[in-house]
């Protein structure tokens, strides 16, 4: 059985210990992160040239200001760009690793506006020579199931948003992707903590939730949760 007792070491700093001077998923969030013993979470994309880059959104606007999709870029397209007008750029997921050097756990988000198999064959090679706490979490069943084949030793997450309006989402929200790649832990919401389906889940394998963002919804959900993803909460 597979051990993920780490995954509870402290809070889940969501894309890293952000503020104004220290943008999400930047090298200042995530030192934040590291100084306060933190676990860290991250999200990943593939760009044109097999670059593995942090960064959450599909485009490029909110965070710089391009109106550009990363899945179109390289990486010299990118690296003289500056989130939120600071001095930090968007960095590379090695840069990252080499920081980190496991001196904290890392949950690693796959986004998926490619093919599930393309991130995920550039990312395994680095991982498998991380040396440190890791996991990798998807929205998309189809890439936490790459993982199940190919790297059945990583510890995998399924996300399952509290949204279900398209067919896609009720499909990932449906215990069909759950059996489809047997994940080792579940991520969803924490609005989503009545409902039934998560509920079940939380007598199976552990459910993280996200994002807690004050005290009083921290209070609230700290002891319903095997963990807490979280923005500005310090314990």
């Amino acid at each position: 059985m597979k051990d993920i007792e780490f995954l509870k070491s402290n809070l889940i700093a969501h894309r890293g210990l952000h503020d104004l001077k220290n943008p999400e998923n930047s090298m200042g969030a995530f030192r934040k992160a590291i100084s306060s013993n933190y676990i860290i979470e991250l999200d990943v994309h593939l760009l044109r040239d097999n670059t593995i880059v942090v960064f959450h959104d599909d485009n490029l606007y909110r965070m710089t200001g391009k109106r550009q999709n990363l899945k179109d870029l390289t990486y010299d397209d990118i690296k003289d760009l500056k989130l939120l007008n600071t001095s930090y750029g968007i960095p590379t997921l090695d840069e990252v690793l080499k920081l980190v050097s496991g001196q904290v756990p890392i949950i690693i988000e796959l986004k998926y506006d490619l093919k599930a198999g393309l991130l995920e064959k550039r990312l395994a090679p680095l991982l498998d020579n991380y040396d440190g706490d890791f996991c990798v979490k998807s929205f998309n069943p189809l890439s936490v199931r790459w993982f199940k084949k190919y790297r059945p030793n990583y510890i995998r997450g399924l996300l399952i948003s509290n949204k279900r309006e398209t067919l896609k989402e009720k499909i990932v929200s449906s215990h069909i992707s759950y059996f489809l790649c047997k994940p080792d832990f579940i991520s969803c919401s924490y609005k989503l903590y009545n409902n039934k389906r998560i509920k079940s889940y939380m007598n199976k394998i552990p459910v993280i939730a996200w994002t807690i963002r004050s005290e009083k919804t921290y209070n609230m959900y700290r002891d319903k949760f095997y963990n807490l993803i979280t923005e500005n909460i310090y314990k």
